[in-house]
């Protein structure tokens, strides 16, 4: 085990009779990226607000929350002056520039204005920004404003990174050049904390994750070893009802293979893939398709595929 920079340990919090987080334990070391997965309403918002300082936990004597050494309750000034947020929401300053709006930031932390400069520059540079900034922050693009959001997070130079929802709505190139900017602070020393819901976004970049479900936590451990343990390698999709339902209940039984239906669509779980391929000779070209298993199939599986009431 490494430096352990957060540790939380019978972490609560209720909003009136509503339990939003429930006896959560994690901990996560230094340089790490640590993921927080699971629906909407699972706790996962309401537990990061909780470890910045933002929003108090239930009391009890049993709860731990320790940040790099400090405490939520009594250390919060602390736990800012080394972490970086990045809310879900971007909360820029639109009628002012890019550069202008870093500016600004950096006088909360008390930057003198030579160093916040130098600082600027090599921030917009490592975001791939430095043409932009003179640019009105409401001329730039989603992606534009989601970068220069994770700079102003950055210009304290934290040891820790926070991002709620780092990437949603954004496309493709931009959330790789993202995952690829924060395996770089990763490497640096940096540890990032983050929660998604982009399945692969947290395969890509986490070294650990959980996956909460109604405040609790589910599972947790590396995603790959995650997979390994608790999921076959393959999963048919197999589109619109069977033929003859009894007819693969019956093949499914016979070779061991387990079975969701969903909707219009049946999954079927194998580790083998031939298996799979032997029963999709039975089914018409276009009916299935055959892939290998994902960490979004480990989520539905531990949280299940209906919706919550809080979605």
């Amino acid at each position: 085990m490494g430096e352990v920079a957060i540790k939380v340990s019978n972490l609560n919090k209720t909003f009136n009779s509503f339990k939003a987080v429930d006896s959560l334990d994690f901990q996560v070391e230094r340089a790490e990226c640590f993921g927080l997965l699971g629906p909407n309403g699972a706790g996962k918002t309401t537990s990061m607000k909780i470890i910045y300082g933002m929003t108090e936990p239930d009391k009890s004597k049993d709860t731990v929350i320790n940040i790099f050494g400090f405490s939520p309750g009594s250390d919060a000034l602390s736990i800012k002056a080394l972490s970086g947020i990045v809310p879900q929401q971007d909360n820029l300053d639109i009628e002012l520039n890019v550069t202008d709006n870093l500016l600004i930031y950096s006088k909360f932390y008390g930057i003198p204005a030579k160093e916040a400069k130098t600082r600027i520059e090599e921030l917009l540079a490592f975001m791939e920004l430095q043409e932009k900034a003179k640019a009105k922050v409401r001329e730039l693009s989603g992606g534009m404003q989601r970068r220069l959001t994770i700079a102003r997070a950055l210009l304290n130079k934290p040891r820790l990174l926070i991002l709620d929802e780092p990437t949603t709505g954004l496309d493709p190139q931009v959330r790789h050049l993202i995952w690829n900017k924060l395996r770089e602070l990763k490497d640096k020393g940096v540890t990032i904390l983050i929660t998604t819901h982009y399945m692969e976004e947290a395969f890509q970049i986490c070294d650990r994750i959980i996956i909460m479900d109604k405040g609790k936590k589910i599972i947790e451990g590396n995603p790959r070893q995650l997979l390994t343990d608790n999921l076959e390698k393959y999963v048919m999709e197999i589109y619109g009802a069977c033929r003859d339902e009894s007819l693969c209940l019956d093949f499914f039984k016979e070779n061991g293979i387990r079975y969701e239906f969903f909707m219009d669509t049946l999954f079927a779980f194998c580790s083998d893939s031939s298996v799979l391929a032997k029963f999709g000779e039975t089914l018409g070209n276009g009916d299935y398709h055959i892939r290998r298993s994902n960490l979004e199939d480990l989520f539905l599986k531990v949280t299940g595929r209906s919706l919550n009431e809080l979605q």
